[in-house]
């Protein structure tokens, strides 16, 4: 009985023995070592693994940022100060960068858009969007506010206001999260200090734009005509803002009969 348990524990302590060489040589022969300009960058990096920066969290960026197939500025939810701290790790020049924020290009409240329907189901974008058209709202391209894109901020940016989204503009990071989960495509980025934009998406004609939303694009062309600098274009029956040509005149604002070109917007 007693050289039965002593031969089972010399087994256990071979084989534990064994198996702990095999961990010791698999590590030494897979691991993957990390430079130290990587390791800084990552001590450096929000941390948040938002994938805003097109890679798969911060350490992947931060390897692609060391071995130069990203930039120093590649991170949106650092800002201009983390590019330049990146730069001096890097060796490389900073970048300025210009700060963008995410913005919902729908005015289409709870009073100022028009309903056909009521939607009863579960509190998201995307099961509205499915089940009734658009959430029980006239129109296909607003709005819907069940709040899909406020669940999936991690920074508190979002929130819903009489029916739909608004961003406060302080507390965005670009991260992007926003601007994949909406199912109507009614998230994009502006500048920080945008003074001009657009609140709507609508790519319907004018008559029924209007039967649907008082503050919808008419697709008239006047912003079109104002703008000194063509910074203003029509996209198909809406109109959106070029801000690398945008001077914050004002004009196309003042001229929109429907008032969907905000000035000073605040969001």
């Amino acid at each position: 009985m007693l050289e039965g348990v002593i031969i089972t524990s010399a087994v256990l302590g071979v084989l534990g023995c064994v198996i702990a060489l095999i961990l010791n040589f698999a590590g030494d022969k897979f691991y993957v070592s990390i430079n130290e300009k990587t390791e800084k960058i990552i001590e450096v990096l929000p941390g948040n693994n938002c994938g805003g920066c097109g890679y798969a969290g911060c350490s992947a960026l931060a390897e692609a940022i060391s071995n130069g197939t990203a930039a120093p500025n590649a991170c949106p939810v650092g800002g201009s100060e983390l590019a330049k701290e990146i730069a001096k790790i890097t060796g490389k020049k900073a970048v300025d960068t210009k700060r963008m924020v995410a913005f919902v290009h729908c005015g289409g409240d709870c009073v100022k858009s028009v309903r056909k329907g009521d939607y009863s189901g579960s509190s998201s974008c995307i099961s509205a969007k499915a089940v009734q058209g658009n959430g029980g709202k006239a129109c296909l391209s607003g709005c819907m506010g069940y709040g899909t894109c406020v669940d999936v901020c991690e920074f508190g940016a979002l929130s819903i206001k009489n029916g739909i989204s608004v961003v406060d503009k302080e507390k965005c990071r670009a991260c992007g999260k926003c601007i994949k989960v909406c199912p109507n495509s009614l998230i994009s980025f502006v500048p920080y200090d945008a003074a001009v934009t657009v609140k709507c998406s609508s790519q319907e004609r004018g008559a029924v734009v209007k039967s649907q939303c008082s503050v919808g694009c008419l697709g008239c062309t006047l912003c079109t005509k104002q703008c000194p600098v063509n910074a203003i274009q029509m996209n198909g029956n809406v109109a959106r803002i070029d801000y690398s040509l945008c001077t914050s005149c004002g004009a196309c604002a003042e001229k929109c009969p429907s008032k969907c070109i905000i000035v000073n917007t605040v969001q």
